[in-house]
């Protein structure tokens, strides 16, 4: 293939590269770079070598983000982020990671970034692109049976069944998504509506900004602190934790803070903002159902 077709012909597959590789990555800066590798990879290597061109460069792909995984896995975070510390990295867009976390959905790069990095690959190439199994061992390194058992308990891990029945799960998912919406408009009157007069909201220090209280007592005082917040609810979606609907921050596709609630009479009695990582750790993070 001459050097301006196979240009061309990379350029067409730009677009489905670019979202296998976001999301595995969770960024719109990490998934370009590793779309870009491919292209200089794809340079190097003469065009009659390639059969596939298509499986080539999903291969190319999967492995460069797979090792970006393995190394993000195997860092040793010993910092704890900032409360205030910028969403994405140098030289990054804000508003490509929005309108892409958008389109992906933010509650499933949440979720995915829970998974191992073997397990994202396995699920993302296979459930989200429709990989055979077959095609998908050789990248992981593993037997096409290996490789769908990390697919599926993937999909246990993404799609883990709620802890209560749906009657219950719809009322409560309504609670969670009615404080959200008042969270983000800063909307008193409406934070008031859904919080009980007695409500408690707990927050692990790291989650708070210097000065703010850990624990705070009623209605009022609650709802003034959520709103002085409000700029984290704009990058809040509800999921499942434990089993129950409740929040996770979310910055370039990765959870900053899970909020679990504890509702009673169709009101918010009390929330948690969990933020220290060993306790982030102890939490199931999946998806909702889809409502029916």
């Amino acid at each position: 293939m001459h050097a301006d077709a196979l240009a061309l012909a990379f350029e067409q597959r730009r677009d489905r590269l670019r979202g296998v590789a976001y999301r595995m990555l969770g960024t719109a800066a990490e998934a370009e770079d590793a779309v870009q590798e491919a292209w200089l990879r794809l340079d190097r290597v003469a065009a009659t070598e390639i059969g596939n061109l298509d499986g080539w460069l999903t291969t190319v792909v999967s492995r460069i983000c797979l090792d970006q995984l393995r190394v993000r896995a195997q860092r040793a975070e010993t910092a704890e982020p900032a409360v205030d510390a910028p969403a994405v990295g140098p030289g990054a867009d804000p508003e490509d990671d929005a309108l892409l976390a958008d389109a992906v959905g933010r509650a499933l790069l949440v979720v995915l970034d829970v998974l191992g990095p073997e397990e994202r690959v396995a699920f993302v190439l296979h459930d989200l692109f429709a990989v055979p199994f077959a095609d998908l061992a050789p990248i992981l390194g593993r037997t096409p049976a290996t490789t769908k058992k990390l697919a599926s308990r993937a999909r246990q891990r993404v799609h883990a069944p709620a802890r209560i029945g749906p009657a219950e799960l719809t009322a409560q998912r309504a609670v969670v998504t009615a404080f959200l919406k008042a969270a983000r408009e800063g909307d008193l009157d409406e934070l008031l509506a859904v919080l009980a007069p007695d409500v408690v909201r707990s927050a692990d220090p790291a989650a708070l900004p210097p000065g703010m209280a850990a624990l705070v007592r009623g209605a009022a005082a609650v709802a003034e602190g959520t709103v002085v917040l409000r700029q984290r609810s704009r990058e809040a979606v509800v999921v499942l934790v434990d089993g129950r609907p409740g929040l996770v921050v979310v910055r370039a596709g990765r959870a900053l803070f899970v909020v679990t609630f504890t509702v009673r009479d169709a009101r918010i009695a009390a929330y948690d903002v969990v933020a220290d990582p060993a306790r982030l750790a102890g939490l199931t993070v999946s998806l909702l159902p889809e409502k029916s």
